[in-house]
């Protein structure tokens, strides 16, 4: 099977020769991973580990995004981010919010909002033409909508929670311009694409570890429609929608079912309410899932033996279809490493020895631009 393949007859619960995989990372553990099979770029890390999509997005080609002195740089919507360092690693924070405190329609400074001309969607067919059909192609991030978590890096998280339950003026107008603008660029990438694209993936969280961030009366109010128009939108390209929504969850999923999510990404077990086999009962007829293999516990603290279980167990619970493989969120550093292989090893997708083309493909920086579509 193609990777396509293999992706699209997981959704269709048919079978398939192994289980799809979805890798992420961080950079440092992208790194690390690329060392130890000594790759020059992480297409290669794609292709050894197996995952099975890739993604396509339009050129930017809008004002200048800045980068200052400080090293931060600029995102779309005029927010700064800099890198603020972790033990082993970083991070990319915001450390500029240019809609703190503006509670007025008459005080929100509109003009760095993004637009749609601001991209180019020339090169989208190109980009797909370029797969050759092998890879399930995938628009968007889980920073896309994502009206909760990416405006609180405009506004800061707090106010927007104050926000939500005081429904203020300003804060709703930056909500809809944030859904006219995806809803646009998703749109115009869908139409560049002719039928091309499987999967448009969007992100919400909605829920903390351990239950819902907001009442349900609060997400059929002002989520609901903007998710319901940007599933619909999908599906009359002919794309499947995935929605990345961190916490337990489990609560908006019969309703997110009916303004037509199909896949559930990354499945965050943190809690009995959102174990895979727990799910899979209650919603499998009806929703397939990303992730589960959980990066706060499993994955760094585990041992390969404890990896390699509930690998197999996942493999039990979906032997025809209904789960792309994969880690909860970036694979954390300080990871082990022979955990994270013995996940992929398992799933049988790992590539071992590492194949002498495998090392012909991908581009040739080690180092890829930052992407600001991940973040904004």
């Amino acid at each position: 099977m193609t990777s396509r393949e293999r992706v699209l007859s997981a959704l269709a619960k048919t079978g398939y020769d192994r289980i799809p995989i979805k890798h992420e990372g961080t950079p440092e553990v992208n790194q690390a991973l690329m060392a130890h099979f000594s790759l020059a770029n992480e297409e290669q890390l794609l292709l050894v580990l197996g995952d099975d999509f890739r993604y396509v997005q339009p050129v930017y080609c809008g004002p200048e995004l800045k980068t200052w002195p400080d090293g931060s740089i600029e995102g779309f919507w005029g927010e700064r981010y800099g890198r603020k360092a972790y033990e082993g690693g970083t991070y990319m924070e915001p450390v500029y919010l240019p809609y703190a405190g503006v509670t007025r329609l008459e005080d929100l400074d509109r003009s760095h909002f993004p637009r749609i001309s601001w991209f180019d969607f020339s090169t989208i067919r190109s980009q797909c033409e370029a797969q050759s059909r092998k890879f399930a192609i995938c628009i968007g991030s889980a920073g896309d909508m994502d009206f909760i978590n990416t405006i609180g890096r405009m506004r800061g998280i707090e106010q927007v929670f104050e926000d939500l339950m005081t429904e203020n003026e300003a804060f709703m107008e930056i909500m809809e311009a944030r859904f006219r603008f995806y809803y646009e660029l998703h749109e115009a990438t869908l139409e560049a694409a002719g039928g091309m694209i499987d999967i448009l993936h969007v992100g919400e969280d909605l829920g903390n570890q351990q239950g819902p961030l907001i009442s349900l009366d609060m997400f059929e109010r002002l989520f609901a429609p903007k998710y319901e128009a940007i599933f619909k939108l999908a599906h009359r390209h002919g794309a499947k929608t995935m929605m990345h929504m961190c916490g337990t969850v489990s609560a908006f999923l019969p309703r997110l079912i009916e303004l037509g999510l199909d896949i559930q990404d990354v499945v965050q077990p943190t809690s009995h309410e959102m174990d895979i086999d727990r799910l899979q009962r209650q919603f499998g007829r009806h929703l397939a899932f990303c992730g589960s293999m959980c990066v706060q516990s499993l994955l760094p603290f585990g041992t390969r033996e404890d990896v390699e279980r509930e690998t197999r167990r996942r493999l039990v619970l979906f032997p025809r279809g209904g789960l792309f493989l994969g880690p909860t969120h970036a694979i954390q550093v300080g990871t082990p490493i022979e955990n994270i292989l013995a996940m992929y090893r398992t799933s049988g997708s790992l590539m071992e020895p590492v194949e002498s083309w495998v090392h012909d493909a991908g581009v040739t920086s080690a180092e890829p631009e930052f992407d600001r579509f991940k973040l904004f």
